[in-house]
């Protein structure tokens, strides 16, 4: 029997996000670090984020929020042949996060890998899924993002304390006729690797915040043009900007610099904090569950973050 060919490209049908039930607002840390709730949203743009419970891990995250875009898809476990989590945050480097996440879905056998691009993780997974399908490799796959990274902040450290959180997000991705996820732009500045480290696993996340928002804001709106110009289109086509939600002041930055004038902009770090790799997937549903954005819509999503990393690709909203 002949190979079947290659899809001309995929789709994401379905995007799904799971916060964890406790909110922390700015009070809350506000007295431990000797600052106030308003300095910290005029710092960062946070006004609460969520927090996974003690016994509440990476992988049940993951799970919940791959069952609910399963169940937006109208799909099953059985139906999926490919899981690629992206995770910074898991406890121990083995066993793979996505393998368990599999086994808790109840398709145990699919292929299943993780990613650690940090914060730049779904748009790396994505763009791996993309081509996967591409390739005839898989045809239908769960793309999922999802960080615990209160297990890696030190509580009494203002810098990252105000900023991280808990959360995953979701995507159903599939093989399609034509191409509704477009080339990935991505890369690396190694040479600045140390800007945003976990030293060892006995060590807390450290962050040279003001470092890492100069390269932010000077180097990654080329990325973003690129990856319109790969799409075939100009940033006043867009009608969403996601961006990794690492500070809102920086989200903004973009979106003027890239002049998507036209494009709703994710703002999900202000009730959400920074999720790392589940902050993109986290964004772009809350964008699609306000109606904000509609289906077909062309959307940028950018992810940057520790490596120093960054992907960025044009897709259209399921």
């Amino acid at each position: 029997m002949p190979t079947p060919a290659a899809p001309g490209g995929s789709r994401i049908v379905a995007v799904a996000g799971y916060r964890p039930s406790r909110i922390v607002g700015n009070e809350e840390l506000a007295a431990r670090l000797d600052v106030s709730g308003p300095w910290i949203e005029r710092r960062v743009g946070i006004r609460s984020r969520r927090y996974a419970q003690p016994d509440e891990s990476v992988v049940d995250m993951a799970a919940t929020a791959a069952g609910k875009v399963l169940a937006t898809a109208g799909l099953t476990a059985r139906d999926i042949d490919l899981l690629v989590l992206a995770t910074c945050s898991l406890p121990s480097p083995m066993p793979n996060g996505a393998a368990s996440v599999a086994a808790r879905l109840g398709h145990p056998a699919m292929a299943a890998f993780d990613v650690n691009a940090a914060c730049a993780g779904f748009c790396y997974a994505l763009g791996v899924t993309d081509g996967l399908i591409r390739a005839g490799t898989s045809r239908r796959a769960l793309v999922v993002g999802a960080e615990k990274m209160t297990d890696w902040v030190d509580p009494d450290d203002v810098d990252t304390a105000t900023v991280f959180a808990d959360g995953a997000g979701a995507a159903v991705v599939v093989a399609a006729d034509r191409t509704e996820i477009n080339p990935v732009v991505w890369g690396s500045d190694g040479d600045r690797a140390d800007l945003v480290t976990i030293p060892d696993r006995h060590s807390s996340v450290t962050m040279q915040g003001q470092a890492v928002y100069r390269w932010v804001t000077t180097s990654l709106a080329p990325v973003a043009l690129d990856a319109c110009r790969r799409a075939g289109i100009s940033p006043a086509d867009l009608k969403g900007f996601v961006t990794h939600q690492a500070n809102l002041r920086m989200i903004e930055h973009l979106a003027a610099a890239l002049g998507a004038t036209g494009a709703a902009v994710g703002r999900d770090i202000v009730e959400s904090g920074n999720t790392s790799a589940a902050s993109v997937p986290l964004a772009l549903s809350r964008l699609i569950g306000t109606g904000r954005i509609r289906t077909g819509d062309p959307v940028l999503l950018l992810g940057f973050g520790a490596g120093l990393s960054y992907a960025a690709q044009v897709v259209k909203s399921p």
